[in-house]
Parts: structure tokens; C-alpha cells; sequence
């Protein structure tokens, strides 16, 4: 069985897009409203509407504008039957009255105010309001030659628009970046490598580690090893990569790929010397910054490739404030973190995943066979009333019940799992992108802009599903059988009814969930050129500081008058004076690393070439193995780079110290637990 990708001249979209196509003449409602409903979803009667979903997709009757043939992914009819049996009984659910119906409204754009919300996305507001912000000055010193046309695109759309409005005066390009009589481009950091977890010092190459067995990042396919395997690089931007413009046209027309697990490339990352970040290892005002770049950096991709990067505008979105189904994940996570502080993914979610890692793996068609419909909604009743009391009684819930109230949880978010503002976005990057190494690229960022609760959850939602394809042998779910029942739960949104497009749409959505269960490892690892970024984004800001107190008056005037009480010869003009930070003694090569939880709090260390995070850590353990409290030798220790250029790091264990020094030798070095 294969799943075609044809080459169409417009994208397909899910319910979620805001500007709805014309209706087929004759099929106002859609496929699955008309037919007849079941009581049982596990019966014949349920599986042949199932099979007879699949045969009206592939009817010769429907229109060209949605004929099969032009859906850009579109598999057989019966490898999507799951796919179809599980929609089924998400509209069979809303029947019964288990599941409310709640619809997010959608707020048509004016022209650009799409240009202007962008802006403001990506940390440049003051390109709107004429602020002068070191922040997105900062920015916009660090980015590529790619990242700036994307930026300088859309903030050219933006001023003509205003300039046809006549609202108000808008500055030049010219008068924010300097004046000139050229056409105006923003001032971009050379395209060069760049370290990974770095920052590019002169002269240096990127150093890679010899291959081992721990010395990558592996997402291949556990049985049977694919024809493929690609090596990723973290230390080039992606847009920057895409050295030749593909054209549309000569994409292949029915581009086949299969859908077994094994037709899958496998990818590796190798570690630099840097190691590899994920994004719990970064502070939340630097994960702040890497959003914005994600941004520009997907914009600039998209825009390298050719293809437009559409985003839907919600005008509001209604969730209840309390309970915990159909809550919005930060009210959830405020709650719970009453109870819990610093947890990151809301509990009732966590134990419905434990409840089904504990019991539910082995089980035979976990996911796909679906529980009874009253029981679920009984125990989502019950579960309302009495979690939060720790009254209620989880042995008394069924496997594929468990299931049921996990799929129900995320369907009932008001807003989805993976952000309605970036779903046509999800959409597009198969529709519209043929190369799986390329897709890959685009998911990648995607996942860096989501908000950190969505994904936070998210991780530990794909965390739970990697685990069940791994006991296939015994629940008969593979990758395809488990994406294809996630992906409805995922991208068709309730409140809405499924129609043609997003019936079309099925196989792509299928296709975007497993490559976030195979390639997660790879996903949720921050790329190394982002990294880099924040890093001169944070020089940047702390050097207009620094000049800042240079020219201010007041304070030099301050300085001078306190040097005359102190009889100390006065300074020459303009002279700085550094904190007393910078003026440290320690040698060249020598860092002193912090451990306030060890009997011995501090030790001053040499770096060689070859010194590893984990020899630091190795180091303090046996100084300390006696003489630290039990609690603390239970603890996983991480060493984390602190200040400096970077706000906090926990720097992985095969990350060679002296080059991340050198990266970054204003830094503190801190031994304590990793945020979990």
C-alpha cells in the first residue's frame, strides 16, 4: 500500500482554516453526518460505514475541484479504515452528549494586519511603533541572509499597505537601519558554520566526535534497517541550506511513499563538541528568544521553498475555568501547580498516561478499539467531581476506557494540542513539501513555536505513543495503525464537521503524526544555529548596555565625584570600568565550578581539550560521595552554564568544557539537579 502526494495548486486544508471554499453542490453535510448512526462502533454495521467513507473518498462521482486525483496525499481506501472508524466514533461521542461542542471563532484579517501581527510575533514590534528597543535591535543584528529578506518582506507589506491607507506616517526602512540611497537590507550575520551550542570562533571548523554508539542522535527504525539514512546538521540555518530554489512543477507529480515503518529514512544527528540541547535545558527568557527566531527562520524556509506560510487568526477562544476537561492548558497547569509547583504537564493527563503505561501497552488494539461509550462518560463525570479530592478509584477504569478519556482530553482543549494558528501550517509542510528530510526541517520548527505548556504536553503525549508502537508484537498497533487514529483527535476540530477537504486531508495528517512519534528525539532537540543566535542576541543587548552607561552623564559625573572622595587619580574621558565579574583572576583555560548542595561547594578546575561535562561531574561525586546527604547523591546532577551570553544552559554530559569556555567565558559553572 502507498500514499500518493500529487502536486495541486492549492493547498488542503482542515475545518481550522478560517476562509471556508465553496460547498459542493448537493453535500452541505458532510460525509460522516450522513450516515446513519451506530450504537455499537466495534460492530460490522460500524466497519462497513467505515469501508463505505473510504469508497465515497475514491467515487468517481465527486467533482474534480476534490476529486482523489487531486488531493495532495491520499492513500488506498482500506489502509485508511482505522482512520475513518475513529472519526466515526469521535461524531458518535458528540451524539451521545459525552463531548460539548464549542467552536472557535475566527477573525478575518485586514490587508496587512497579518504583516503587522507577524512583526510582533517575532519580537519586532518597535518596527511598528517606532520605538527604539534594544531587543529587536539585537534581533535583527543576528540574523542570516535569508532571516532578513523574510523580515524585510514582510515589514515592506506592511508600510505599503499603511502608506495605501493613509493612516499615519510610517518610517522608511532606510531611516531604522541607516540611510542610503540603495535599496534597503538589513545588516545579517555572515552565513557561516557555526558551532553547535556555540557561538563561530575565528578560524575554527566544526569538530565532530568519532562514531560511537552514544556519540549521536539516532531515529531509525528499531526492526530492519531502512535504505535510507541521512545525517541532519544543526550548525547552518535551514533556509540558508536550500542552496537551489525547488519548483513546484518539477516536484514529481504522483510521488509514492510507503507507508510501512521501514520506508521511513533514518536520520542521525551527530553530537559536536558541543553536545546536544533539548529545550528543558534552556531558561524560559531564552526559549522566549528562540521562538522568535523559530519563526523568522520557518517564514524565511517557507519562503526559500516557495511556499507561502499560511497562519489562522483566532478572535477568541471559550474554555471553562475550572474542572478538567475542555480547560485551557495554562488554567490547568495554574491549578495544578498549586498543588505541584513546577510541574509542567497538567496531572490528570499524566495520570491517564501512567494508568495506560501501567496497565494498557500490551493490550490488544490500545487506542484503536474504542471503550464503552457510557462508561466513558460516566468516569468523566466522576473524574470531575473527585480527582482533585484523590477520591477516585482508577482501578475500576478499563484499559480502553483509559484510552477513550486520553483522546477525549485532547479534543476537548479549546484551543488544539498543536495551536490553531499554526495548523495550516502543519498541513502544508506535506502538502506542499515532497522531500521527508525537508518536512522533517519544517516540523522542527514548528515545534520550537509552540507555546511550552502545548508542548510540554505534547512531548508526553508522543512519549506515550512511541512506547505503544514499541510493544506492536503484542497490541497489534503499529506506527501507521497509531497515526492514523491520532491524527483525527488531533486535526479536525470538534464543533466541526468533516468535510471533503478534511476527509482528503487524511492521509496528510496521518503522515504529520508519525513523523512526530518516529522523529521526537530529533524534534525536541534545539537547533545549534538557534542557539548560537540567542547568544548574539544577548552580546548584543548586553554591549548596547554597556554603551549605554558609557554616555550616560549622570552617572558619569556620579563615578567622577566618588573617584575625587576616594583621592584616587580620576580616569581618562571614556574610559570603562568593568563590574567586578570581568576583572576576576582566574587563569586562562581555569573554571571554578559551584555545587551549593555538596558537602564541598566549590573546586577551581583546569580544562583540557578532552575534559567532559561528565568528568566534572565524575570529579565532585567521589570529593563529595561521602560527605553529601543521601537525598542529595540520589539526585541526577547536571552542570549548567550560567550568565555570560546565555541566560541557562544544562549542558549535556558529552559536551567538551573548554570549547563551550571559550564560547562563553564570562559564564558561571553550577552543579545542581536538572529541571524535570
Amino acid at each position: 500500500l502507498t500514499m500518493e502526494m500529487k502536486d495541486s495548486g492549492s493547498v488542503v486544508l482542515t475545518a481550522y482554516h478560517p476562509h471556508s471554499p465553496a460547498r459542493i453542490p448537493g453535500m452541505e453535510q458532510s460525509f460522516v453526518q450522513d450516515i446513519p448512526p451506530s450504537h455499537s462502533p466495534s460492530s460490522r454495521k460500524s466497519l462497513s460505514r467505515c469501508r463505505r467513507i473510504n469508497r465515497m473518498l475514491s467515487n468517481e462521482s465527486v467533482p474534480p475541484a476534490f476529486s482523489r486525483s487531486n488531493s495532495q496525499a491520499s492513500m488506498d481506501s482500506t489502509s485508511m479504515e482505522d482512520f475513518w472508524c475513529e472519526v466515526e466514533s469521535i461524531k458518535e461521542s458528540r451524539e451521545d452528549g459525552s463531548e460539548e461542542a464549542m467552536l472557535l471563532e475566527f477573525k478575518p484579517a485586514d490587508e496587512g494586519e497579518l504583516e503587522a501581527e507577524w512583526l510582533q510575533d517575532v519580537g519586532l514590534s518597535t518596527l511598528i511603533s517606532g520605538a527604539e528597543e534594544e531587543d529587536g535591535q539585537a534581533l535583527l543584528s543576528t540574523l542570516t541572509r535569508t532571516q532578513a529578506a523574510a523580515v524585510q518582506k514582510r515589514y515592506n507589506t506592511y508600510t505599503q499597505t499603511l502608506r495605501k491607507k493613509n493612516k499615519h506616517t510610517v518610517r522608511d526602512v532606510r531611516d531604522i537601519f541607516g540611510t542610503s540611497d540603495s535599496p534597503p537590507t538589513f545588516e545579517t550575520v555572515p552565513v557561516s558554520p557555526v558551532s553547535s551550542n556555540g557561538i563561530q570562533l575565528p578560524g575554527q571548523k566544526p569538530v565532530w566526535k568519532s562514531v560511537s554508539s552514544k556519540s549521536c542522535l539516532d531515529c531509525g527504525i528499531d526492526k530492519g534497517s531502512p535504505s535510507i539514512t541521512e545525517e541532519l546538521s544543526y550548525d547552518v540555518s535551514f533556509s540558508e541550506s536550500i542552496t537551489v530554489l525547488p519548483k513546484t512543477q518539477e516536484w514529481p507529480k504522483n510521488q509514492r511513499f510507503k507507508k510501512e515503518d521501514s520506508a521511513l529514512p533514518r536520520f542521525i544527528v551527530r553530537k559536536s563538541r558541543f553536545g546536544l540541547t533539548e529545550v528543558g535545558d534552556l531558561s524560559p527568557e531564552d526559549m522566549k528568544k528562540i521562538r522568535y527566531l523559530s519563526l523568522i527562520e520557518l517564514t524565511a524556509f517557507y519562503d526559500a521553498l516557495g511556499v507561502e506560510l499560511k497562519r489562522n487568526r483566532t478572535e477568541r477562544v471559550r474554555g471553562r475555568e475550572n474542572g478538567l476537561f475542555g480547560v485551557p492548558l495554562t488554567v490547568l497547569l495554574e491549578n495544578d501547580q498549586k498543588k505541584v509547583p513546577g510541574i509542567k504537564v497538567p496531572l490528570i493527563f499524566q495520570k491517564l498516561l501512567l494508568k495506560l503505561e501501567e496497565t494498557g501497552l500490551e493490550t490488544e488494539g490500545i487506542l484503536r478499539v474504542p471503550g464503552s461509550a457510557s462508561r466513558v462518560k460516566n468516569l468523566h463525570q466522576e473524574l470531575e467531581a473527585k480527582f482533585y479530592e484523590d477520591t477516585f478509584d482508577w482501578d475500576q477504569v478499563r484499559n480502553n476506557d483509559a484510552a477513550g478519556l486520553l483522546k477525549m482530553f485532547i479534543r476537548e482543549l479549546p484551543s488544539p494540542l498543536f495551536t490553531v494558528e499554526y495548523l495550516p501550517a502543519f498541513i502544508t509542510l506535506v502538502e506542499k513539501i515532497s522531500k521527508i528530510k525537508l518536512q522533517l526541517q519544517a516540523l522542527h520548527l514548528l515545534i520550537m513555536l509552540m507555546p511550552e505548556a502545548n508542548r510540554d504536553t505534547a512531548k508526553a503525549f508522543l512519549q506515550f505513543l512511541k512506547k505503544v508502537v514499541a510493544n506492536e508484537g503484542k497490541n497489534k498497533m503499529n506506527l501507521w495503525n497509531v497515526s492514523m487514529i491520532v491524527a483525527p483527535n488531533l486535526f479536525i476540530y470538534k464543533g466541526k464537521r468533516a468535510n471533503q477537504q478534511e476527509m482528503q486531508a487524511a492521509a496528510t495528517t496521518a503522515h504529520i503524526v508519525r513523523l512526530l512519534i518516529r522523529y521526537q528525539d530529533i524534534l525536541w532537540t534545539v537547533p545549534s544555529f538557534l542557539i548560537s543566535q540567542v547568544r548574539k542576541m544577548n552580546e548584543a543587548a548586553m554591549n548596547n548596555s554597556k554603551r549605554q552607561l558609557m554616555f550616560d552623564k549622570g552617572v558619569r559625573k556620579l563615578l567622577r565625584r566618588k573617584t575625587m572622595e576616594r583621592e584616587r587619580p580620576e580616569r581618562p574621558e571614556g574610559a570603562v570600568t568593568f563590574p567586578p565579574y570581568l576583572q576576576s583572576d582566574i587563569p586562562e583555560g581555569v573554571i571554578r565550578v559551584y555545587a551549593p548542595l555538596h558537602s564541598k561547594v566549590s573546586m577551581a578546575i583546569q580544562l583540557n581539550s578532552q575534559t567532559k561535562a561528565k568528568d566534572i561531574l565524575a570529579r565532585f561525586h567521589c570529593e563529595n560521595s561521602r560527605g553529601s546527604s543521601q537525598n542529595v547523591r540520589g539526585q541526577i546532577q547536571s552542570l549548567h552554564e550560567i550568565g555570560g551570553n546565555i541566560g541557562q544552559h544544562c549542558l549535556d554530559p558529552d559536551a567538551f568544557m573548554l570549547d563551550v569556555y571559550r564560547a562563553n567565558p564570562q559564564a558561571e559553572w553550577v552543579i545542581k539537579p536538572k529541571a524535570s
